[in-house]
């Protein structure tokens, strides 16, 4: 996989493109004027390895809370970069509440829906000039669902006189594609520098979010947000947002990434980012924590104590990399194997950086653990995953370098 050349810009300290590591983004679904539950929710996100969240900013009362969130935050030792996503009546807001347009260290815009005619071009217009003087970068976003009308309507009129027609859903992929650069060079024409603009192209289809940044990486060279929109919720959305996305990356393209999951009822808004940083470090693009090898179980495998163990653990490596990580260097590369049989546990278990082998169906009930492909102990008995879990602290201890 060799990445793309794009412009680099700094969004805060966060640094996308030009090399940069690929950044993870998340989007807060609460009401921005409600202050607490909105920090609370970003302060979540952060923690949970967002590198940048975006909030919506739809109203007065939204442009009223921005500065004081973000003070909020600072106060609370989160440093993520704030992007502001405005629709419609950004214009308005950005002007008429300059401490939000100052608090906000990225804007997000549509341009379809920025407004119409010579409004569209006004309102356009006003919000990079605000973006200029508070030295602010911008996201310029298009959406299937939000498409400039005006632009596809001509398009579709000139494809209809062509000889040999596209189709129509051919020609609205190039709307998108169009749209964006043609906004990007309008920004730039109205003074923004080219290190300032990133830009985005969303559909919900998986194989026209291929075709459509696979063209679009090959016109332009801003750095690219990707994300498949409206991705659904459970293992749809995230089966598709990683077959689409992680073919992107594979070829190169793409700078920072979203993954725009519907939660369900009272899920955590965390998950999106947990999935983030799991195909990032599946696909062996970056690390994040510790991975869990595990196996799938099968009829030697009737007791489901492997399964709890693989998931407890886990859930552990999550919990305390926050911890190991402002301790130690390396942690995030370290793999867990948690096998449930003799089949392939030994074998697993040793090419880990440590495994532990559970007793299968009929096995002795004994679970021996490989330390970098040497076995150093067996445990058994009804305390195996507080013993495991000793074993895994003090082999960081040993095996990880401490931070000065």
């Amino acid at each position: 996989m060799i990445k793309k050349n794009t412009t680099q810009v700094k969004v805060g300290q966060i640094a996308i493109g030009g090399g940069a590591p690929i950044v993870i983004q998340s989007m807060t679904n609460t009401d921005t004027s409600d202050r607490n539950g909105t920090v609370k929710q970003i302060y979540e996100l952060w923690k949970a390895g967002s590198e940048i969240v975006r909030i919506t900013v739809n109203d007065e009362d939204s442009a009223k809370q921005v500065p004081y969130i973000k003070k909020d935050l600072i106060n609370m030792g989160c440093n993520a970069p704030i992007v502001g996503d405005f629709h419609f009546n950004g214009h308005k807001l950005l002007k008429n509440y300059p401490e939000c347009a100052k608090a906000l260290d990225k804007y997000r815009i549509n341009p379809g829906n920025v407004g119409r005619g010579l409004k569209r071009d006004d309102q356009f217009a006003t919000m990079i000039k605000i973006a200029i003087e508070y030295n602010k970068p911008i996201r310029i976003g298009v959406n299937w669902g939000s498409l400039d009308q005006d632009l596809l309507k001509v398009m579709m009129d000139a494809n209809a006189l062509l000889e040999t027609p596209m189709k129509s859903n051919s020609v609205m992929k190039e709307a998108l594609i169009q749209s964006v650069i043609e906004s990007a060079e309008v920004a730039q024409n109205l003074g923004i520098s080219k290190d300032k603009i990133i830009v985005s192209c969303k559909v919900s289809d998986v194989q026209d979010l291929i075709e459509v940044y696979s063209k679009l990486s090959k016109r332009c060279s801003y750095p690219l947000h990707l994300g498949l929109t409206e991705a659904g919720i459970g293992s749809k959305g995230i089966v598709a947002s990683a077959v689409s996305i992680g073919y992107l990356l594979q070829h190169g393209i793409g700078d920072t990434i979203r993954i725009s999951l519907t939660p369900a009822p009272n899920e955590p808004r965390k998950n999106e980012v947990i999935v983030a940083q799991e195909l990032l470090q599946t696909m062996g693009i970056r690390s994040f924590m510790p991975l869990v090898i595990s196996c799938p179980g099968c009829g030697r495998t009737t007791s489901t104590y492997f399964q709890e163990l693989a998931g407890n653990i886990q859930n552990y490596l999550r919990e305390e990399m926050p911890n190991w990580r402002e301790k130690y260097n390396g942690v995030e590369e370290m793999s867990v194997a948690v096998m449930g049989c003799v089949v392939n546990g030994p074998g697993e278990s040793k090419m880990a950086n440590l495994g532990i082998s559970l007793p299968g169906t009929g096995e002795t009930p004994v679970a021996p653990v490989y330390e970098n492909g040497l076995k150093t102990v067996t445990l058994k008995g009804d305390n195996i995953i507080n013993e495991f879990k000793e074993i895994i602290d003090k082999y960081i201890e040993r095996q990880y370098p401490k931070k000065i």
